[in-house]
């Protein structure tokens, strides 16, 4: 990416006392407004369970908050930028929200469980289709596997798009067309080790009966590159652990391990992947202890990747 070197250089410095500087939300708290932002990561900070923002060329010490009431996780940005879509929790009540990136309104709620989707609850992992006039989504109704749904983006609409108990769902990402997701499923949802497309009208179809042998399954999230011909995912490793793999999707071959770690980060979760162009990647690790934002380059050695915001976790990537 073009403006990540300014970033990388400051981080430098920055990372060290990141964690202990005060999160500004620049107006952001919930229609305050004031926050730029055109390309860059959405995210949850742990400590307090709301969704924060950085911009390419913003501070990654200095986040910039959208939510203010906890409870919030998976937020995923849309492809133009404007908007995050995210699950918010209270109690046993789940809902669907969105909030514009410019810190210019509040929240609002696109889907309550229990309410137009019913007995569905534990929503997770909602996403944009491109036109961000659409939001497909995992949930269950109250124990067992995971489905997916699809709901628009002002809340009408809901539709289940699988219904079968022997098969559990991970989080979807859309192909560039807008009209299907690529979805890791499994027997559970602690065993995804496999991949299926589903379209927006509820037709699945195999990609992936299986990883390979290094990648035991998908942890949480497998991507579609912006191009639509690459898949990047958390591959489980044997030792529990985990990596970020890349793979072709046309056609799928075995993923090969871009992350890597060795000493005390061996132990390493590398998740939540998201593209951040043709060849870069962001992720999650819990490399050096914490949750912290890296990147990766998709080509040579795997590596343990480049610090970009500390303290935050779930990432994703969007924006123009």
């Amino acid at each position: 990416m073009k403006h990540m070197s300014r970033i990388v250089g400051a981080l430098v410095l920055a990372a060290g006392l990141a964690a202990c500087l005060p999160e500004d939300d620049g107006g952001g708290g919930g229609g305050g407004g004031n926050v730029l932002f055109t390309k860059g990561f959405a995210f949850v900070r742990g400590d307090d369970r709301n969704i924060y923002v950085v911009d390419d060329l913003g501070d990654p010490s200095s986040p910039k908050r959208l939510t203010t009431a906890g409870g919030a996780s998976h937020p995923s940005v849309s492809r133009n930028g404007n908007t995050i879509v995210f699950v918010q929790q209270a109690g046993t009540t789940f809902e669907l929200r969105t909030v514009p990136t410019d810190g210019s309104a509040q929240p609002s709620t696109v889907l309550t469980s229990g309410a137009g989707c019913s007995g569905c609850t534990n929503f997770r992992y909602p996403t944009f289709n491109p036109a961000a006039n659409v939001i497909v989504f995992a949930f269950n109704r109250g124990s067992g596997n995971f489905s997916l749904g699809r709901v628009n983006a002002d809340g009408s609409g809901f539709q289940a798009l699988t219904n079968d108990p022997a098969t559990s769902y991970g989080a979807p990402s859309f192909f560039p067309d807008g009209q299907s997701v690529l979805v890791p499923t499994g027997n559970n949802s602690t065993s995804l080790t496999q991949l299926q497309r589903v379209t927006l009208t509820g037709v699945p179809s195999t990609i992936a009966t299986s990883l390979g042998q290094e990648a035991l399954g998908v942890l949480n999230r497998a991507v579609v590159s912006p191009d639509g011909q690459k898949v990047a995912l958390d591959g489980r490793l044997g030792n529990g652990a985990s990596r970020i793999f890349v793979a072709p999707l046309s056609p799928f071959s075995t993923p090969v391990r871009v992350t890597d770690h060795s000493g005390t980060d061996a132990s390493a979760q590398d998740t939540f992947p998201s593209w951040m162009s043709a060849d870069q990647v962001g992720f999650q690790s819990t490399a050096g202890g914490g949750q912290s934002i890296y990147r990766v380059s998709i080509s040579g050695t795997p590596v343990p990747g480049t610090l970009l915001i500390p303290s935050a976790s779930e990432p994703s990537y969007g924006g123009q």
